[in-house]
């Protein structure tokens, strides 16, 4: 009698059955802790992807580009003639101030800037993460139930793409509806401050300066700026999510027919994260060069608006 209670009471709100302010909210409070838990690597990604755009970092090291002719190039894009680019400056200055790898950047943050640092754009990402996966997960759900019913019935055939094209149209919707902030974290971790005493502009004065990057050039057409980079965002986040729920949804229902027996929580939970753990691997790895094209979009003004380089000899 006890067991059968309790399996009505497992069985009781099924996936399918939540409402949908359930599903936001609980992919928002995920989304929330893990964007308080993952910021620190984020941050991590982020410098070492500005680093390699030219990002200069204090002032003391910057990408110098020469041509064949051993003259320095101030805007790649104006020389057509083949040459190399590396970094210039004083050598000593540039090592301490150049990251080397993961481990490297996070040693330097935390000795240059400050332990609390490697949290830098945590507002931006907990401003962001809540409605991006609030409208996410939900929509992805919504769209994955509504073509699952009617491919089912009408084409069985397509039936194994629906996560696919649900998840592609339901990032596309969270991306589009968020980016500025999006953009503002990426510009917030990209660039330290030079003391550590001193505030660091927080989302709303990053956005300002989007739009208006020099004091007195406020322009109507300047808001446009918010969404610099969403194509590169769309790049990147669309293949993301199209490979990953693809994975997800198949290794998932691989897990549970190994099973066999009806789920538990505990086994509900390990399907959950081993599929989750494999399909965001592989979707990272395969859309990382992706990654690295969306940083040096979202930052390339930050990057053209840096003083001019001086030829070292």
């Amino acid at each position: 009698m006890e067991e059968a209670k309790l399996d009505s009471k497992s069985k009781s709100i099924p996936n399918e059955n939540l409402r949908f302010g359930e599903r936001a909210l609980s992919a928002g409070g995920a989304a929330f802790i893990s964007a308080v838990i993952v910021n620190p690597l984020d941050v991590v990604k982020t410098r070492l992807q500005a680093q390699a755009a030219g990002v200069p970092y204090q002032g003391s090291c910057r990408l110098g580009c020469f041509d064949s002719n051993s003259t320095l190039v101030h805007d790649l894009r104006s020389s057509s003639s083949p040459g190399m680019c590396r970094i210039t400056g004083s050598a000593s200055v540039c090592s301490d101030h150049q990251y080397k790898g993961t481990l490297d950047v996070f040693c330097k943050i935390i000795r240059q800037e400050g332990f609390s640092r490697l949290w830098r754009g945590t507002n931006a990402s907990l401003a962001l993460a809540v409605p991006t996966v609030g409208i996410y997960m939900p929509c992805y759900d919504y769209f994955r139930n509504r073509m699952e019913g009617f491919t089912t019935e009408k084409s069985p055939t397509l039936t194994p793409y629906v996560p696919l094209v649900a998840g592609i149209i339901a990032r596309s919707l969270a991306c589009i509806s968020c980016y500025p902030v999006e953009l503002a974290k990426t510009r917030m971790q990209a660039f330290k401050g030079t003391q550590r005493d001193v505030k660091l502009p927080g989302v709303w004065k990053t956005l300002v300066d989007v739009i208006n990057p020099v004091k007195g050039s406020s322009n109507g057409q300047n808001y446009r700026m918010l969404w610099t980079g969403l194509g590169a965002q769309l790049a990147r986040d669309v293949p993301f999510s199209a490979i990953c729920w693809s994975i997800l949804e198949h290794t998932r229902r691989s897990i549970f027919s190994f099973i066999g027996e009806e789920p538990r929580a505990g086994s509900i939970i390990g399907a959950n994260f081993t599929a989750g753990f494999v399909a965001g691997g592989v979707a990272a790895a395969v859309t990382c060069p992706l990654d690295v094209a969306k940083t040096r979009r979202q930052i390339e003004v930050v990057i053209n608006s840096s003083p001019p380089l001086r030829q070292v000899h």
